[in-house]
């Protein structure tokens, strides 16, 4: 099993912010609420949240193998009785290819510390918006996966509207871009649009630690 630090220590917070959205209060009845988590990574929040959420369905995904092997172990491990096994799930592929996942079916869409290593693509002319294949897809899936009213949480780094701060995320941003061209910190105002395109509209940032977000977009 992987056992990143940063994972270890962001669960607590996430959680706190996801119990407003999954916690008991949401819906009555254990194990209603569905979750689709893209890009579960180790496996840790996974386990992490489904077991502090029981009222939950928790389904996590990615798309790298090794990934998945390390989530099937974790939630071994801690045994955790409504986490689905893990599936393979690309996102910049169509809702259609996400797991057998019905439209209008979803609670909650959970992705954590994933846009910021998202792959750009700028769209042919005349499209002046450029297209990130993670976030985009992300919005679109959610835009048709999400019953009305249900929750695409997003959490990490973000810029704020054209400015980055503070200047320990503006080195990072400036290492991930150097790491590789299409990372960096993506701009609230270009996610919100692409949130608008697709039926949904931010309704909240939290401010969480070590200089990080969690994005709340709910599904009109």
């Amino acid at each position: 099993m992987q056992a990143p630090p940063a994972a270890e220590r962001n669960k607590g917070p996430i959680l706190e912010v996801l119990r407003e959205y999954a916690g008991s209060d949401a819906h009555a009845g254990p194990g209603v609420l569905r979750v689709l988590e893209v890009g579960a990574g180790s496996g840790l929040h996974a386990a992490h949240f489904a077991r502090a959420l029981p009222q939950t369905r928790w389904q996590p995904s990615d798309i790298d193998p090794q990934a998945l092997r390390s989530i099937a172990a974790y939630v071994e491990a801690m045994q955790v009785p409504n986490v689905l096994p893990p599936i393979l799930l690309d996102v910049s592929q169509g809702w259609e290819t996400w797991g057998g996942t019905q439209p209008a079916t979803l609670d909650l869409l959970v992705s954590v510390n994933m846009m910021h290593i998202a792959e750009l693509r700028c769209t042919e002319p005349p499209d002046p918006v450029p297209t990130f294949l993670f976030p985009q897809g992300l919005f679109k899936g959610a835009g048709v996966l999400l019953k009305p009213g249900g929750v695409l949480f997003t959490y990490g780094p973000y810029a704020v509207d054209g400015r980055i701060s503070p200047q320990s995320n503006v080195d990072f941003d400036r290492s991930l871009r150097q790491s590789n061209p299409a990372w960096g910190l993506r701009d609230t105002a270009l996610l919100r649009q692409l949130a608008e395109a697709n039926g949904l509209c931010l309704e909240r940032m939290v401010d969480m630690p070590a200089n990080n977000k969690s994005l709340i977009f709910r599904k009109q």
